[in-house]
């Protein structure tokens, strides 16, 4: 794929980030391959993911082909930026077609990158994964790849206002392949959700910060941040209070 846009974004992330003096620390890297498709599932715990997602793959001369939502892709300014990187636009309610693409980017020999969570996690920890990831990696024939970050959250992430905090550590920590054969995607998504924890678990070990009392850390670990359960319940709020404007605004448009 031809790429015009994709270099130059990246080379600005890298010098703001500098500038910044942002402490990236990125362990596993030799596990992103440098040649050859692939998918690349990661935890998803702030706005910013999709840009230090890219990072490790950028260290192995590679480039991301993100899978995002839809209505990314509809923004006047942001939608001709991601076509332009050849990002993959995701309808939730029609999630074939964005399957399909996703697995002749990887059969084409590219990275494809994916947020199994779907969502953003509030409690910075690993929530339900769903089969996406798995299910691409087996129809493909290309190895997954669980990714974690940790930091990211305190950039911009749901509930909190955005900040470019001075000296900020980030740790990406990429895990080793695995193999999906599509014989039992239920197992197969399972391992990946263990390798996802016990990834976050290792980079929060590396985290170079104490995390008791903060606002970014989870729960379990002496953080302020809402529980899995807490999390949870957030979340089905939030899809409650979308439905209710999505029928509301369907019922002003047919009266």
């Amino acid at each position: 794929m031809r790429d015009i846009t994709y270099p130059p974004v990246v080379a600005t992330a890298k010098t703001l980030f500098k500038l910044r003096g942002w402490k990236i620390q990125m362990l596993g890297t030799e596990n992103i391959p440098r040649e050859g498709g692939a998918v690349i599932a990661s935890n998803h715990v702030g706005y910013a993911d999709f840009v230090l997602d890219g990072f490790p793959a950028a260290r192995r001369g590679r480039l991301v082909r993100f899978m995002a939502k839809k209505e990314a892709f509809d923004h006047p300014v942001g939608g001709p930026v991601l076509r332009s990187m050849h990002h993959i636009p995701v309808d939730r309610s029609s999630g074939a077609e964005s399957l399909e693409a996703a697995v002749d980017y990887c059969r084409r020999g590219e990275l494809v990158g994916i947020f199994p969570e779907a969502t953003i996690s509030q409690s910075f920890e690993i929530k339900g994964v769903k089969s996406g990831a798995a299910r691409i990696a087996a129809q493909a024939g290309v190895p997954l790849i669980p990714m974690v970050l940790f930091g990211t959250q305190r950039i911009t992430t749901k509930g909190h206002k955005p900040s470019l905090p001075w000296g900020l550590p980030i740790v990406i920590n990429v895990g080793e392949p695995q193999h999906p054969t599509g014989a039992d995607p239920v197992a197969e998504t399972k391992a990946l959700k263990e390798s996802l924890e016990r990834l976050l678990d290792e980079a929060i070990a590396a985290y170079p910060e104490p995390l008791e009392g903060q606002w970014w850390a989870p729960a379990r670990l002496g953080g302020s941040a809402p529980t899995l359960e807490e999390a949870a319940r957030l979340d089905a709020e939030e899809r409650a209070a979308r439905a209710a404007r999505k029928a509301e605004k369907a019922q002003k448009a047919a009266g």
